[in-house]
Order: C-alpha cells, then structure tokens, then sequence
C-alpha cells in the first residue's frame, strides 16, 4: 500500500469538542498507514486527547505544524471567539505549503485550501445567517456582522467553486441535507466516532434514573428535560435526572439560571460538572436512561455515546440525532408526548429489552472502529 504524505488542517483537537475528537479519530486512522502532518492553531497534546476521546495516539505518530505567533496575535486579543477569522487564517497560510503533500484533509466545515481536499461538515458555515442556537450577543449587529463575514472571506481568499469541488463528507443525512440544499454539495455520510464504553452493568443493576450529558448552554434546553420528568414523577416519584456538563465563559449565566431552576424542582435533580471522562464513562455503564433537549442537534455525540453505553435514551424529533435512536418509540415533539412514552417504556420489562436491542442493533453504525476504516479508505481512494 502507498504510504501518502497527508496534511490535516484542524484549529484544534484538543477536548472537549465533538469537531475536535472526529479530527482526533481522523488522525489516528490516518497515522497507521499514512505520513501526517496536522498544521493547526494551537499545539497538539496527546495525553488529554487520548484520556478524553479514546483514542492511543502517540506523540512521534505524526509531525505538527501551528500557525506562527505572528497570525495568531490579534485573533487571540478579541473579546469574541473570531472562529471565522481563525479558520480564514488557518486556510491562507495552508496554501504556503499544501503541494508538499498529496492529501490535504480538513475537519472543520467547508474549507478552500487552493487545492481538491477532503473537508468534514458538522454543519455549513456558510449557511447564514446562523440557526438561532449558534446565536451569542456579538450576532444582534446585523450590518457588522455582514462586514466581519466579508472581512473573513476575503482574508481567507475563499473561493466557493474551489470549496464544492472538495470530497464532502458529513456528520449526519440531517447535514448532508442541508449541505446539498444550501450549499450545492453531494456530501458522504459518516457519522461521527463514539469510543467504547466502559464495561456496562447488568440491566437489572443500573441505577433507575436518567442522565442527560452535555455543555451547559441554553440550546441543550435542560430546562424542557426537567419539565418532562416532573411529568413522569407523577406517576413513577423515584425518577431521577442527573444533568452532567460543562461550562464556559459564555454559558455561566445560563448555567447560574439552571442551578435555580433544579433547586425549584427539588433534589430529584442533581449536578455533577466538569467530571472527568472515566466518570463519565462509568456513569453512563451504570445508568439504564438518557434523555436529550437540543432540538435540531447536528449529529449529537452525548446521545451517542449512552446509546452504545446500552442505556435507552430519549431525544427531540429533529436533526441528525434521530437517525441515532432511529425509533419513533424514542423521539418526541412535545413534553407530553415525551412523559407518555418514557411512562410506557419504564412500566414494560418487555418494552425495555425490544428497545434495547434495537439500540444495539444502530451502534455499530457510529463506532470508533466504523470511522477509522471509513476514513482510511477514503483516504486510499483520494485523488486530486
């Protein structure tokens, strides 16, 4: 087999990050059969990628290359994110040596490397303005807004015939959807990896509550999760939700909201923030249910994970999610609907194995092992 000199562009691979951690499998697929160079924004440390994604990258596996001190000064000194700028600058300078490779793979939405690459869409950048869940308050000015987007294409040189002529894959058939509708793409599924779960318990040992796993940010809409168990303690008062995330700069506030809207439910609902991954993999092999509030969720790694963890998980009819759970049993449009059915399931042994089966007949689909090979032959097949 021909060992490739393959360039792999990605800000950053650093956890947390569902974009992060498919750019971290993408790059263990790549360095067992091909020479990697991974250019990115900031340094690659091995030992918390591994701890977090599960993966046993080394760090002689691959070369580096991070953007100079110099391009990354200003975008480092704004009181925003700037991820567009950030990635502008990541493209332009990827033109200065993209011909020393014979691959050029992106994992970060639609990219222009002055060349045909590979770029992997969690959902298009380039469909603006934003879904309302991407809203922060830097997004209220319209006018400026539509400044800083011209400002970042143009110092990305960014070419939208050079952008659809890339191989395209994506995180969901939601995504590649809206890819092909808004973008023009025929895009290749692949579903992000979901690393192997910690050694399950015994269905008849897990603990009878739920979790719901994620960033404390207002679109993972906890809140809803709330009201729809409340619904369900009615009639099953046991029932408990444990809400396990973290929190940012720019989710405090929301999550200074959610702490008081657990206090009012009462101490059914409990917190455990910023766990580290082992914890998380252990509660999910000892939990028998999970629930999800983001409505239009792109792929939705925590809904992901529980599943292949064999716990049943519930999740809103709406985004690349569904195709996850792929049950009408387990997708909800409303809270009654929800309570209903969790109801129904928690009172039928019968009901909870048929479900569970079904779940463990989907997992295969997203698993670690599925997506290195899949990448591996694209990889493979790659030509310019």
């Amino acid at each position: 087999m021909e060992r490739r000199r393959v360039l792999l562009v990605q800000p950053s691979l650093q956890p947390p990050g569902g974009g992060n951690g498919v750019a971290a499998w993408m790059l263990q697929a790549l360095t067992r059969e091909h020479h990697v160079t991974v250019l990115s924004w900031r340094q690659v440390d091995v030992d918390p990628i591994n701890r977090f994604f599960g993966t046993t990258l080394r760090r002689s596996d691959f070369d580096t290359i991070q953007l100079p001190r110099t391009w990354r000064a200003i975008p480092e000194l704004l009181p925003v994110p700037a991820s567009l700028i950030r990635s502008a600058l990541l493209m332009r300078y990827t033109r200065r040596f993209h011909d020393r490779f014979d691959v050029v793979v992106g994992g970060h939405n639609e990219t222009d490397y002055g060349r045909r690459g590979i770029q992997y869409i969690h959902y298009p950048t380039y469909l603006r303005p934003r879904p309302a869940v991407d809203f922060r308050w830097y997004h209220r000015f319209g006018p400026a807004l539509d400044r800083y987007y011209r400002f970042a294409d143009r110092l990305a040189d960014f070419s939208f015939e050079r952008m659809q002529a890339n191989l395209t894959l994506a995180n969901s058939n939601w995504t590649a959807a809206h890819v092909e509708r808004f973008l023009g793409i025929q895009a290749r599924t692949l579903y992000p990896p979901v690393a192997p779960a910690a050694a399950p318990l015994p269905w008849s040992d897990r603990a009878d509550g739920f979790l719901a796993v994620g960033r404390i940010s207002p679109e993972k809409d906890y809140q809803r999760l709330i009201a729809i168990l409340a619904r369900v303690r009615v009639h099953r008062p046991a029932v408990t939700l444990t809400i396990v995330g973290t929190t940012d700069r720019h989710g405090r506030r929301y999550y200074d909201q959610l702490r008081a809207a657990a206090v009012a439910a009462g101490s059914w609902v409990t917190f455990r923030h910023d766990v580290t991954r082992e914890e998380l993999r252990s509660m999910l092999a000892s939990h028998r249910y999970g629930i999800h509030g983001m409505r239009e969720e792109h792929f939705g790694m925590a809904p992901a994970e529980m599943a292949r963890a064999g716990m049943i998980v519930w999740v809103p009819n709406g985004g690349g999610q569904v195709e996850i759970v792929a049950s009408p049993d387990l997708t909800f449009d409303s809270d009654e609907e929800a309570a209903d059915s969790i109801g129904r399931v928690m009172a039928s042994a019968g009901e909870q194995g048929r479900l569970r089966e079904h779940l463990a007949s989907r997992v295969q689909l997203f698993s670690a092992e599925s997506f290195v090979s899949t990448v591996q032959s694209i990889v493979r097949d790659f030509r310019e």
